[in-house]
C-alpha cells in the first residue's frame, strides 16, 4: 500500500482542531478512525496491479542524437477502472540530463477490460544497446487516498547506432566519383586500368591507347577508353585497443574512426567495390563481410554500435593475421589506428611487410586539434612549454608517418572533423591512380 499526499493533508487538517479544542486520545481517534476506514476502502477499490498485461512496440534502432519512440500497451483485465501513474524505467543514458523525470512517467486511465497505450520518447546520449529496466505502476483508488503498487518486467532493447555526422560529405564525394568514372558531361573520360569501350580517334588522344587490331578491322583509327576499376575489395580494419580510448575533444578516438569508416563504406559501395569490416584488438570484436551494397551500410552501423575501446595493447601480429585471412590478394586494407611512435614502431612496423607485399595499405589516424592550439601558445613560461610540447608531438607524428610512407603505405592524419572526408579523398585518389 502507498499513501498519497491527500491522505497526509486530511490527517493534518483533522488533527489541527482536535489539538486546539479537545486534545485527547478520544479526539484523535474520532478523526483518524474514519480516515483510516476511507483509506482501506479506497485501497480495496483500486484496480489490481499484478493482473495488468503489457506489450511493447516501437523503434529498435536509433542514431545517436536522434529520438526513439517506444510504445507500451497496458491492458486492464479486471472489473475496476484503472487510474494509474506509470514509470517506464530505462538506463540514465537513455535521456538527456534532467529530462528523465518528465519522459519516463505517464498518467493513464484504463476502463475495465480495455487497453491504452503510452509512448516513452528516448534520446540516448551513448552508443550501444539500451535495455528497458522495469515498469512500475501505482494504481489509485477513486478517492485518491491510497494506491496499489507493483513492478513488471517488460523487456525491450533499443540499439543506438553511431551518429554518422560525416554523411554531409557524401554528396560531394559521390560527385567526384562520377567525374572520375566519366559519367559527368563536363569532363572527359578519366584514365583507369579497366577496359571500357572503343571509340574513334580524335586529335589529342594518347597514341598509346590506339587499338591496332580494331583499327585493322575498321576504316577508322580506334582507341581504347578506360574507366576506374570496379569490384575491387576494401577491408576496413578498426583498432579497438587502448589507444582508441583516448578522448579528442568530447568523444573517444574510436568514435571518430567509426564515423570515417561509415563514410568510406557508403562511398565504396556506391563505387561498385566490395568492402568488409574488421574490428580487432587481441581478438575479433566485430566482423562484417559478404554483404550486398544495399545491406552493407546498415550492417556496418549495427556492428559498430556496441563496440567500446578495450584497455589492452593491440596484438599487431594477430591483427595482421586476421587481415590477411579476410582480405583476398590485391585488396586495399584501410587501418584506422594511432600514429603514436611506440605502438607503430613496436607493433605495426615489424608486421607491415606481410601486408604491403600482398595488398595496398592505407593508415588513417585521428589527430588532436588541441595540439595545434598548443603550438601557437605564447606570452608566459607555461605557454612556451605547451608550445614546445605540441611541436614535439607533431614532429613525432610526422616522423612516424614518414616511416610508414617509406614502407609504401598511404597515411592520412587529420582531426576528428576532417578525418572522414580526408579518408574518402585518399580512396578516390588511389582509385584515380589505378592503384586498387
Amino acid at each position: 500500500m502507498a499513501l498519497t499526499g491527500r491522505s497526509a493533508l486530511l490527517a493534518a487538517i483533522g488533527a489541527l482542531p482536535v489539538g486546539i479544542l479537545a486534545p485527547s486520545w478520544t479526539g484523535m481517534l474520532a478523526v483518524n478512525a474514519p480516515l483510516s476506514l476511507a483509506i482501506l476502502c479506497d485501497y480495496a477499490l483500486a484496480a489490481p496491479v499484478r493482473t495488468l498485461r503489457f506489450t511493447r512496440s516501437g523503434d529498435t534502432t536509433v542514431r545517436l542524437g536522434d529520438s526513439a519512440e517506444v510504445h507500451l500497451a497496458v491492458t486492464n483485465p479486471s472489473r475496476r477502472r484503472l487510474r494509474a501513474r506509470l514509470r517506464d524505467a530505462w538506463p540514465p543514458s537513455s535521456w538527456l540530463p534532467g529530462s528523465e523525470q518528465a519522459a519516463s512517467r505517464h498518467d493513464l486511465t484504463v476502463p475495465a477490460g480495455e487497453r491504452r497505450r503510452v509512448t516513452t520518447v528516448l534520446r540516448p546520449t551513448r552508443r550501444g544497446d539500451r535495455h528497458s529496466a522495469r515498469v512500475t505502476v501505482r494504481s489509485y483508488g477513486p478517492l485518491g487516498l491510497a494506491a496499489r503498487q507493483g513492478n513488471h518486467d517488460v523487456p525491450w532493447t533499443v540499439r543506438v547506432l553511431p551518429p554518422f555526422t560525416s554523411r554531409k560529405h557524401l554528396p560531394s564525394r559521390l560527385a567526384r566519383l562520377r567525374e572520375l568514372d566519366g559519367r559527368t558531361s563536363v569532363l572527359v573520360r578519366g584514365q583507369g586500368t579497366e577496359f571500357d569501350s572503343l571509340r574513334e580517334y580524335v586529335p589529342g588522344d594518347d597514341t598509346r591507347s590506339i587499338d591496332w587490331r580494331a583499327t585493322a578491322r575498321h576504316a577508322t583509327v580506334a582507341v581504347r577508353t578506360w574507366r576506374p576499376e570496379r569490384d575491387r575489395h576494401i577491408l576496413v580494419v578498426l583498432d579497438t585497443g587502448r589507444t582508441s580510448a583516448g578522448r579528442v575533444g568530447d568523444v573517444p578516438r574510436l568514435d571518430a574512426s567509426m564515423d570515417a569508416a561509415l563514410l568510406l563504406t557508403a562511398l565504396v559501395s556506391r563505387a561498385g567495390d566490395r568492402v568488409d569490416l574488421l574490428a580487432y584488438d587481441r581478438r575479433i570484436r566485430a566482423l562484417v563481410q559478404g554483404r550486398s551494397a544495399k545491406d552493407l551500410l546498415p550492417a556496418v552501423a549495427d556492428a559498430l554500435a556496441p563496440l567500446e575501446p578495450e584497455l589492452v595493447e593491440t596484438d599487431a601480429r594477430g591483427l595482421s593475421a586476421a587481415a590477411l585471412t579476410h582480405a583476398p590478394r590485391g585488396s586495399l586494407i584501410v587501418l584506422l589506428t594511432t600514429l603514436e611512435a611506440a605502438p607503430i614502431e613496436e607493433g605495426l612496423l615489424p608486421v607491415l611487410p606481410q601486408l604491403t607485399k600482398r595488398h595496398t595499405v592505407l593508415v588513417a589516424s585521428v589527430s588532436d586539434p588541441r595540439t595545434d592550439a598548443m603550438t601557437r601558445a605564447r606570452g608566459t613560461a607555461e605557454a612556451v612549454y605547451e608550445a614546445a610540447a605540441g611541436t614535439q608531438t607533431q614532429a613525432q607524428r610526422r616522423r612516424t608517418g614518414e616511416q610508414l610512407q617509406r614502407q609504401g603505405v598511404t597515411v592520412v592524419d587529420a582531426n576528428p572533423e576532417n578525418l572522414a572526408p580526408a579518408l574518402a579523398d585518399a580512396y578516390l585518389a588511389l582509385k584515380a591512380a589505378g592503384r586498387l
